[in-house]
């Protein structure tokens, strides 16, 4: 049972209703009574009065948790919160309460008090998605959306109460910022039905509450099944470099949080990457700033390089960007402004560097900022076949 997929990045709100309705506690060592939208509402949707589906619907239901019976144990009957046409067949949404109200570590302290899930429409007829548990303080962290049929290519979005926004297709800017176009999600009657292209191995499309940002993306359930359809995530190494000379500048200040990376983040996507290394390098440059280095990279698309500056306790802001080519000698090589020097990053290698035709300086290994008016680099791997380039203008 998961409450949130892996994926998730952030909190979504699943069901639209009012607050009406109480999910009881019985056997609980807190007995008490807790609002909930998910069973205080009929059902919504254009086949509502389909008693036919609906009964299918719930059959479905009862059937997959008598072949993967759930420890909490069931309770009352599977209530079908929102049923719909759609251009990929019928689905619903379901939930039903639990028989035990175990505590729960996320959030942490509350307690499970249901379960929910989409039911999607297959050549054998409603299928229920992956269920998703919810906890006594609401579907806040649970899914809001579903990709639907066998190109993925219909979206159902449950209307929450809250404006959602929807971008149907990722791409970047020259510098490598996430470039999207958001619209509103148009709900009819608890739900929306979105057309979008085919999402069977990469997801494209966005969903994000307003104002769109990290902290308000919308999960879609099925999101992780299709990134990582065989269950596991891809290993992906982590390269993390400080310069000499980093502590006089960085001190004990903290890199948690650093807004000016935000542009380059894709709010409201979801992604897997190619197994590209991440990259982190904290550096100084000559005048005193404080250095940042940090790769992002999606799906099969090329790995982004963006290097901030940012001057005593002042915000970072972007001083260069630009893409990583791990397969090249010199995967890293980027000029910093105001002649601040040249960034260069090459894992596990030996780097050199010269001025004209003179004589060649150690610049350590891994990684390196050479000075500015530095004309040649020479990477010597692990393997010991050296490579000596230019450096960018």
């Amino acid at each position: 049972m998961r409450r949130r997929a892996v994926l998730a990045v952030a909190l979504a709100v699943v069901v639209a209703a009012p607050v009406v309705g109480a999910l009881q506690f019985p056997g609980t060592r807190d007995r008490g009574e807790v609002a909930s939208p998910i069973f205080g509402q009929p059902t919504r949707g254009d086949l509502a009065g389909d008693k036919g589906y609906l009964r299918q619907v719930r059959e479905r239901w009862l059937r997959r948790f008598e072949e993967n019976a759930l420890d909490e144990g069931l309770r009352g009957e599977p209530h079908v919160v929102w049923a719909g046409r759609t251009p990929a067949g019928p689905a619903a949404y379901v939930a039903q309460r639990t028989a035990n109200n175990p505590v729960v570590s996320d959030p942490q302290g509350d307690r499970m008090v249901a379960v929910a899930a989409f039911v999607e429409p297959t050549a054998d007829g409603p299928r229920v998605m992956a269920p998703e548990s919810v906890t006594d303080a609401g579907t806040h962290g649970n899914s809001q959306a579903a990709l639907l049929g066998p190109d993925r290519n219909v979206l159902l979005v449950l209307d929450a109460g809250a404006p959602v926004e929807f971008s149907p297709e990722l791409r970047y800017t020259a510098d490598g910022r996430i470039d999207r176009t958001f619209q509103p999600v148009a709900f009819r009657d608890g739900a929306a039905v979105l057309q979008v292209p085919p999402q069977r191995t990469k997801i494209t499309v966005a969903l994000a509450r307003t104002p769109v940002s990290m902290a308000n993306q919308v999960h879609i359930t099925n999101a992780t099944d299709i990134l990582f359809p065989d269950g596991e995530d891809l290993p992906q190494p982590t390269f993390s470099h400080t310069l000499a000379g980093a502590e006089e500048v960085w001190g004990d200040k903290d890199v948690s949080e650093v807004p000016a990376f935000d542009a380059y983040y894709d709010a409201g996507g979801a992604h897997t990457h190619d197994r590209s290394p991440l990259l982190y390098i904290k550096g100084a440059t000559p005048d005193g700033r404080r250095l940042l280095l940090q790769t992002i990279q999606y799906d099969d698309d090329p790995a982004r390089v963006i290097v901030l500056l940012a001057r005593d306790n002042g915000p970072f802001t972007v001083a260069a960007s630009g893409l990583v080519d791990w397969k090249a000698p010199l995967p890293v090589q980027l000029r910093l402004p105001d002649e601040q020097g040249i960034l260069v990053a090459a894992e596990g290698a030996a780097l050199n560097y010269r001025i004209g035709a003179g004589k060649w300086h150690d610049a350590g290994r891994d990684a390196a900022l050479l000075p500015d008016n530095a004309t040649e680099v020479r990477v010597t791997p692990a393997n010991g076949n050296a490579s000596t380039m230019t450096t960018a203008p």
